[in-house]
């Protein structure tokens, strides 16, 4: 009796305050693409990096959601048409703005998180970032032109959260990797 009056109030709460929708997608969906990346790096249920997942979590659900959230809101302000050339504007901003801010952040605050220094961060942003970019600028271009011109305002967090599984994996990779790596990875 409890539980479908639970669930009713959850369902209004989401539904009033979207944003928490991006929230839990990315709180779910950044730990998965880190237990995707560990299962490809030959980890198994038994010796899981947990800390890292609990940090893709965090990172995902309380950093990345509420970021792209407050972007849409304002690129939907700026551009409220939903149409492809104002995707294509839309995207290309993104691009140029958006993406390497959220790029720069996920590097330095996920190594934070690890306890490196500030300038360890500094120095996994400085040699990972222009790798990462590269290949961000091959395939968000094409998914936010999607996002802007066809998708509803009120399912694109959702929808870039969904669409970024494959790309949290690629950036738990990226993470992961050793500086003397990069080089030799891309």
């Amino acid at each position: 009796m409890a539980a479908p009056l639970l669930w009713q109030n959850f369902k209004m709460f989401v539904n009033r305050y979207p944003i928490v929708r991006g929230m839990i997608s990315y709180s779910l969906i950044w730990p998965s693409g880190s237990l995707i990346q560990q299962t490809f790096e030959g980890k198994s249920w038994g010796n899981y990096d947990w800390w890292r997942v609990l940090r893709f979590s965090m990172y995902g659900g309380l950093f990345v959601a509420p970021t792209l959230y407050g972007w849409v809101k304002i690129s939907s302000a700026m551009w409220p048409q939903t149409t492809l050339r104002t995707g294509i504007i839309k995207a290309a901003v993104e691009t140029v703005s958006y993406t390497p801010a959220a790029m720069t952040c996920f590097y330095f605050i996920m190594s934070l998180l690890e306890s490196k220094t500030v300038r360890e961060a500094v120095a996994e942003v400085g040699k990972k970032f222009v790798p990462t970019y590269k290949v961000a600028l091959a395939v968000w271009p094409l998914v936010a032109t999607i996002n802007f011109s066809l998708i509803p305002e009120r399912n694109r967090v959702p929808f870039i959260s969904a669409c970024s599984l494959c790309w949290t994996c690629f950036l738990a990779y990226m993470k992961h990797l050793e500086h003397h790596e990069v080089d030799t990875a891309i």
